[in-house]
C-alpha cells in the first residue's frame, strides 16, 4: 500500500516544501509513516505550549499591516536575499512574508501596504521565468495603482551585459509610475552581489521598523528554540579545497570542440547536493595575462595594494581577486574618463557600434587600443569588478558518487582580432590544476530546476552540448531510486566525436532507464539538425507524455537554443492538442507554474 501524495494547492506548504515532503512520502513503508505521523503529533502537542512565548511581537499601532517581499528568481539567488530580508524583519518583530513571482496572485497587490521586490534579470534583459507574468501584468493594462504602497526593489544582474539590470529597473519605475512611493532608491547589483545585498536588507530592515512603529520584545531565554547547526563550515564566502580525483576528454580525436569530465573528491566538506544544483568554482587569472596588463599599464607588480582580501601586491590582487578579462560598461566608462579619449566616449554613445567593438574582445585590447601609461594602480583597480566564481551544473548524484561531485566542463578557446581567447574558469580546471591539486568549491543551490516529487512522474530532458550535464544526474538519481519514464533529447556537432557520456546512454536505454534517447548531430549531414528538429519530429509522442503529466526540463545556451526549443514546444502543443497560438501560450505557462517546465539556461 502507498503513501497518499499531497495534492497541489493544499495547505500552507510552498510548491518547494510540498515537493520535498512527497519526494519522503512515495519513499515510505505504512509501519515508517505511522512514526513519522506520531512524531509530528509530539512534536506540535510540545509547541502547543510555547506558541504564546515564541510568538512574533505585534507591530504597534499598524493593525493588520505587513510586507510583502516578492522575489523572481531563476537559480535562486533573488530567493535567498528574500528569505533574508524576511528574517530580517521578523527579527525586528515586522510581520512579513515572501512570495514566489510565479505563484503571487496579481490581484493582491492593490491590497499591499508595503512590497519589496528582488529579481534578477535574465540573459539581455529578459525577466526569469518565474517573473514573466508578473512583470508583464505590471506593464499592461490591467495593472493597479498603487497609491499609498510603499516598495523598495533589489536588482541583480551581470554587467558584461548591455540591459544590466532591466528587470529590476522595470519594476521599480512602473511601481513608480502607478503611484508606489520608494522606500530607498534602488539598488542594482553585478554578479559579486553579496555586500550590496546584505546593506540593501538591513537598510530596508531598519527603515520599514521604522515606518511601522514596531515594538522589538526581547526575547527571553529558550524562548527561540534550538538553532541547529549549518550541514557544513563550506560556502561561497569560505569555499572547500577540493582535490581533483579525474579529468577525462569526451570529445574524440578531430573534435573541434574540448569537453572535459572532471570528479572531485568532497570528503570531509559537509557539502550535499542535489540534482538540478550547481558547483560553484574559485578560478585565478591567467599569468601570461596578468603579466601582460600589468606590463601595458606599465605599473610595478609588487606595489602592496589594498584589497578586500586585505593587503597584497598587485600581481596577486590581478591574479586571484580581480576580473580582468571581461569588459562591462562601467569598466570602460571609468576608463574613457581617464584616458580622455574622444574616440572612446563616442563609441559608448552608440550602442550598436559598441556591442560590435566589443564582440570577441577584452579588457586587454581596451589597454592597448587606448594606452593609459602611468595610471595609479589603486584608480586601476577602482575599475574593476571582484573575480567571479564560475557556475557550472553538476553532472552527478551525490547518492550515486557518495563524497564526490562531477563536472561537465567546455573549455573555451579561439582566436579573435589577432590574440588568442581563453576562458577564464575553463582553461583554469584544464590546464592549471593538476591531479589531486585543490580547487576551491562550493554549492549553489537551484531550487527551480529539480526532479519531480513522486518518482513515477515521466521526465523530458533536452540539453544539447554541456547541456547535458544536469540529466546525467538526473537519471543517475532515478536509476537509484527506482525510476519511472525518462526521455532524453541530446545534441552536438558529430555523432563520431561529440556524443558524450554516449556509452553511459547506451547502457541506460539497454538497461530500460532510459525509455527514449533522440539525437541531433547537426554537422552530420547538409542541412544542418538540431534538437528542437527531433522535438518537432517526435510531436504526437511527446505531447502525449506531457497530457500523462511529463515534466519538461531544458538546459543549455540561452540565447538561441532555448529560444528555438521553447518554440518548437508551443507548435507541438499547438499543433497536437488543436490549441490557438495564445492558447499553447497559455498550456506553457500552466507548466511552469507547475513547475513541470524548468529551464536552465546561460
Amino acid at each position: 500500500m502507498s503513501i497518499p501524495l499531497l495534492a497541489p494547492g493544499v495547505g500552507p506548504l510552498t510548491p518547494e516544501q510540498q515537493q520535498s515532503v512527497n519526494s519522503v512520502l512515495a519513499t515510505l513503508s505504512p509501519d515508517q509513516a505511522s512514526w513519522l505521523c506520531g512524531y509530528l503529533a509530539g512534536v506540535n502537542a510540545s509547541m502547543a505550549g510555547t506558541a504564546t512565548a515564541s510568538a512574533p511581537p505585534v507591530a504597534a499601532g499598524t493593525g493588520a499591516e505587513s510586507v510583502t517581499v516578492l522575489f523572481g528568481s531563476q537559480t535562486g539567488n533573488s530567493e535567498g536575499i528574500a528569505g533574508e530580508l524576511v528574517d530580517a524583519l521578523k527579527s525586528k518583530g515586522v510581520t512579513a512574508q515572501m512570495q514566489d513571482m510565479g505563484t503571487y496572485k496579481t490581484q493582491n497587490l492593490k491590497q499591499e501596504k508595503n512590497v519589496c521586490v528582488v529579481v534578477s534579470t535574465q540573459g539581455e534583459g529578459d525577466p526569469p521565468d518565474t517573473a514573466i507574468d508578473l512583470h508583464a501584468f505590471i506593464n499592461g493594462r490591467r495593472a493597479p495603482k498603487m497609491d499609498g504602497i510603499s516598495f523598495a526593489v533589489l536588482a541583480l544582474g551581470d554587467t558584461s551585459y548591455e540591459h544590466f539590470c532591466k528587470t529590476g529597473k522595470d519594476f521599480d519605475q512602473r511601481f513608480f509610475e502607478l503611484g508606489g512611493g520608494r522606500l530607498l532608491d534602488r539598488v542594482d547589483c553585478d554578479v559579486d552581489y553579496e555586500d550590496k545585498a546584505e546593506a540593501w536588507v538591513q537598510e530596508v530592515a531598519e527603515i520599514l521598523t521604522q515606518k511601522l512603529a514596531v515594538s522589538v520584545a526581547t526575547p527571553s531565554a529558550g524562548a527561540l528554540g534550538t538553532v541547529s547547526a549549518p550541514a557544513s563550515d563550506y560556502s561561497k564566502k569560505n569555499p572547500f579545497p577540493s582535490p581533483l580525483l579525474e579529468r577525462i576528454n569526451l570529445n574524440g580525436r578531430g573534435s573541434a570542440k574540448e569537453t572535459l569530465h572532471m570528479e572531485f573528491d568532497l570528503e570531509g566538506s559537509g557539502l550535499v547536493y542535489q540534482p538540478g544544483d550547481a558547483l560553484g568554482v574559485v578560478p585565478s587569472n591567467h599569468a601570461a595575462y596578468v603579466e601582460e596588463v600589468i606590463e601595458t599599464l606599465g605599473v610595478n607588480p609588487d606595489e602592496e595594494v589594498v584589497t578586500a582580501r586585505g593587503i597584497e601586491s598587485l600581481r596577486d590582487a590581478l591574479m586571484s581577486t580581480f576580473e580582468i578579462t571581461t569588459i562591462t560598461r562601467p569598466f570602460l566608462r571609468a576608463y574613457a574618463e581617464v584616458v580622455k579619449s574622444k574616440e572612446l566616449s563616442s563609441l559608448l554613445e552608440d550602442n550598436d557600434k559598441l556591442n560590435t567593438w566589443l564582440f570577441g574582445r577584452e579588457i586587454i585590447d581596451v589597454l592597448t587600443t587606448w594606452p593609459a601609461k602611468g595610471i595609479p594602480s589603486s584608480d586601476f583597480l577602482d575599475m574593476l569588478r571582484k573575480l567571479p566564481p564560475r557556475l557550472y551544473s553538476i553532472a552527478s548524484s551525490l547518492n550515486a558518487h557518495p563524497d564526490e561531485v562531477h563536472l561537465c566542463v567546455g573549455i573555451t578557446r579561439y582566436e579573435a582580432h589577432g590574440r588568442i581567447r581563453k576562458g577564464v574558469c575553463s582553461t583554469y580546471l584544464a590546464d592549471r590544476v593538476a591531479l589531486d591539486e585543490t580547487v576551491r568549491v562550493y554549492v549553489d543551490a537551484n531550487k527551480n530546476f529539480k526532479l519531480p516529487a513522486t518518482i513515477d512522474t515521466p521526465v523530458i530532458m533536452v540539453g544539447p552540448g554541456t547541456g547535458i550535464a544536469p540529466f546525467r544526474a538526473f537519471v543517475e538519481e532515478r536509476e537509484l531510486l527506482g525510476n519511472g519514464k525518462n526521455w532524453l533529447f541530446f545534441g552536438e556537432q558529430h555523432f563520431d566525436t561529440d556524443f558524450l557520456y554516449q556509452t553511459e546512454w547506451q547502457q541506460w536505454l539497454k538497461n530500460g532507464v532510459l525509455d527514449r534517447v533522440d539525437v541531433a548531430f547537426s554537422r552530420d549531414q547538409k542541412d544542418k539538425l538540431y534538437v528542437q528538429h527531433r522535438i518537432r519530429e517526435q510531436a504526437k509522442q511527446l505531447y502525449a507524455w506531457l497530457e500523462e503529466g511529463a515534466h519538461f526540463y531544458v538546459c543549455g545556451d540561452e540565447s538561441r537554443m532555448a529560444h528555438d526549443v521553447h518554440q518548437a514546444l508551443l507548435d507541438v502543443v499547438r499543433e497536437q492538442g488543436g490549441r490557438s497560438a495564445e492558447e499553447a501560450e497559455m498550456y506553457l505557462k500552466q507548466m511552469q507554474k507547475d513547475r513541470r517546465y524548468q529551464r536552465d539556461v546561460y
